[in-house]
């Protein structure tokens, strides 16, 4: 019998003219679809502006994360739901990623959403996605935004890194990362041997900058990369 395999995708879209109505449906798109058969978990993303890592907001770029009982079920959301499809057609570009989560520490929004799974044979020879998230406490606000314009510079510099983007539920409060690698030996090198980094991870740990938060690695198994879907949107 074939293992039931929980898919997680991410996808990115793009606006230009329809900024102001995407914005908007932030508080709207998550209630029409989050009861979607199949879908386990579900949290529409802002951006930030720059190279992701800013307090700044990214306006015309947003986010939607799942996870999924399988890859059937995401095709046939992202395929057949008239809501997605509307909120597609508005946007001037997507990107698509599709993942299973190998390894996930901590919380997020109160539970890990992110299974464990073995990765597929091909799983040596494939990129990696590293997702990071957290909850600010309010009294360390400024010690981590202090942090940010070091942290983005080094894994900006970093070897194997892909891509990468700052995303959020609130902005400043509960913020989050997504990054591409081409595999687990770069991420590795870089947790343990990039000083800057190491050192705002021991001080986010000591100081308790965090009242939740999430690390979780995934096996890349697909991405689209920026496609145009609306040249006039």
């Amino acid at each position: 019998m074939r293992r039931m395999v929980s898919l997680t995708t991410i996808t990115f879209f793009k606006f230009k003219k329809n900024k102001p109505w995407a914005f908007a449906q932030m508080g709207l798109l998550h209630r029409k679809i989050q009861k979607t058969n199949g879908l386990f978990f579900l949290k529409l993303l802002g951006t930030g502006g720059g190279n992701g890592f800013s307090l700044r907001p990214d306006f015309g770029t947003y986010a939607l994360l799942g996870v999924w009982e399988s890859e059937n079920a995401a095709s046939d959301f992202f395929e057949k739901n008239e809501t997605i499809n509307r909120y597609k057609s508005k946007a001037f570009a997507t990107r698509t990623i599709k993942m299973i989560s190998l390894k996930s520490n901590g919380f997020w929004s109160g539970q890990n959403p992110f299974p464990e799974q073995k990765p597929s044979k091909r799983g040596k020879k494939m990129p990696v996605a590293i997702i990071t998230r957290a909850t600010l406490r309010f009294s360390k606000l400024i010690s981590f935004w202090k942090s940010v314009p070091a942290a983005s510079a080094a894994i900006e510099q970093a070897n194997g890194v892909k891509y990468f983007k700052g995303i959020g539920e609130w902005p400043f409060i509960q913020q989050a990362t997504l990054s591409l690698w081409d595999s687990f030996d770069s991420v590795k090198n870089f947790a343990y041997s990039n000083k800057i980094h190491s050192d705002i991870i021991k001080k986010t740990r000591k100081q308790k900058w965090y009242s939740e938060d999430l690390f979780a690695r995934f096996q890349v198994l697909s991405d689209t990369g920026f496609i145009c879907t609306n040249k006039n949107s």
